[in-house]
């Protein structure tokens, strides 16, 4: 039986598709609240059969901070892939994110270890690596450093992933892997997707920043050939940092317009504009009492330079990622057809 967390969400939807399209046997863990019909609309993207698959879904209602539930949920297991985090770059909810991400995976740990639960792969991020200099690509081997101007979401994948060796140390056996900014159809409205939303929108500014980007599916696949049986001995206990290409925001922004049939960006928000941006949705959050438009954290380095080399699972498991062009293209086909 495999266990899944987070499988409501962009990575984690994917997951639960390509797993019970093998005929996997697979049970779930969802919140009261959890909205299981975009996970009905993921599959329905890639087949026609979206609800037999879903339906071969085992969902249980659970909370990962509920380590006594969790116990009781991971028995009779035998791998997990942990795919649950709160993603925020609000600053009220930094240490809130800090603490459940890193708790939820400490309970999952000590949960598996418990049911002697044989295998776990979890998703950690490119946040939970160390910087460069010179705009030296960041690899596994990139020491996170601490600092003030770490992320709360950094602070907490890379705690959440010092849970996942402590659990290693301790005798699980896992895979990690470090995605960077993954595209994919999700709910348009939260996390990597709403770029794409945005865009379609109408989008006028730009920053000049250069990051990693990686296809969906060049997350999920990797994930499950490395918990294949032929080839986990030989991957366990190591960090796998999954990203297809670097590009610049820029181009990121221009070539998903022209797919959309929009007008590209044409402002260049540099660190100063980005700066009195940020401040002033401060501001009219005050105000309106609602949720900033974009936060300190998330404008903070938009035009940095960071690359990331995401060829060690190529030669590990001679993989060949999806082109981000190509990615680009597939993900606002999905964005198009939703819209009709």
């Amino acid at each position: 039986m495999i266990f899944v967390t987070g499988g409501t969400g962009l990575v984690g939807a994917h997951l639960l598709f390509e797993l019970t399209k093998a005929g996997k046997k697979v049970k779930a863990l969802k919140r009261e609240t959890s909205n299981l019909q975009q996970v009905v609309k993921t599959f329905s993207y890639y087949t026609d059969n979206a609800q037999q698959l879903f339906e071969q879904i085992e969902w249980v209602v659970g909370d990962i901070l509920d380590y006594y539930s969790l116990e009781k949920i991971v028995a009779g297991v035998t791998e997990i892939y942990h795919c649950a985090a709160i993603v925020s770059f609000d600053s009220k909810e930094r240490q809130t994110m800090i603490s459940n991400n890193v708790e939820g995976t400490a309970n999952l740990v000590n949960a598996a270890i418990e049911n002697g639960v044989k295998k776990i792969c979890h998703v950690s991020s490119i946040a939970a690596l160390g910087k460069t200099q010179n705009s030296e690509s960041v690899t596994e081997e990139t020491n996170w450093v601490p600092s003030k101007k770490n992320s709360g979401y950094s602070e907490s994948k890379f705690f959440s992933e010092a849970e996942i060796w402590r659990g290693m140390e301790e005798g699980l056996d896992a895979v990690i892997v470090n995605p960077s900014i993954i595209f994919g159809p999700a709910n348009w409205e939260n996390g990597s997707a709403k770029i794409f939303k945005t865009v379609w929108d109408g989008m006028k500014f730009y920053t000049k920043g250069v990051t990693g980007f990686v296809d969906v599916m060049d997350v999920v696949k990797p994930m499950i050939q490395l918990m294949d049986e032929s080839s986990f001995e030989r991957c366990k206990n190591q960090r796998y940092l999954l990203s297809a290409e670097n590009w610049s925001y820029q181009n990121i922004f221009s070539q998903i317009a022209d797919e959309l049939n929009k007008p590209r960006p044409t402002i260049w928000a540099n660190d100063f504009l980005m700066a009195f941006v940020w401040r002033a949705a401060t501001i009219a959050s005050w105000v309106t009492r609602k949720p900033s438009l974009i936060t300190k954290e998330a404008a903070t380095g938009r035009n940095q330079i960071n690359n990331f080399d995401g060829s060690k699972i190529t030669q590990t498991l001679d993989y060949s990622y999806t082109s981000i062009s190509e990615s680009i293209q597939k993900t606002c086909s999905f964005l198009l057809k939703d819209k009709k």
